[in-house]
């Protein structure tokens, strides 16, 4: 079970909807469907950006016991599962 990236998806969909919608507010696309879409793909995109965030701060951290994820039983693991 991946704990941070559960944190960390909070905080990429929440940079990734601004991003998006600022880019499209400068681009002079002042309507709602921009606005919704950037939403919608801010929001689709956050978990698996969080997600590869994780893993490369995990990595990089040296007392970190690295457990590889072909490890993991399924898409998502049991609640009493080591982190990965």
């Amino acid at each position: 079970m991946d704990r941070l990236s559960i944190i960390l998806t909070l905080m990429t969909g929440a940079v990734l909807t601004g991003g998006l919608l600022t880019v499209a507010l400068s681009l002079g696309m002042m309507n709602w469907w921009a606005i919704g879409a950037c939403a919608v793909v801010g929001f689709a995109l956050s978990w698996p950006s969080a997600y590869m965030i994780s893993r490369a701060i995990k990595k990089r951290d040296p007392a970190w016991p690295h457990k590889k994820v072909k490890d993991v039983d399924g898409f998502v693991p049991k609640k009493d599962a080591p982190e990965v």
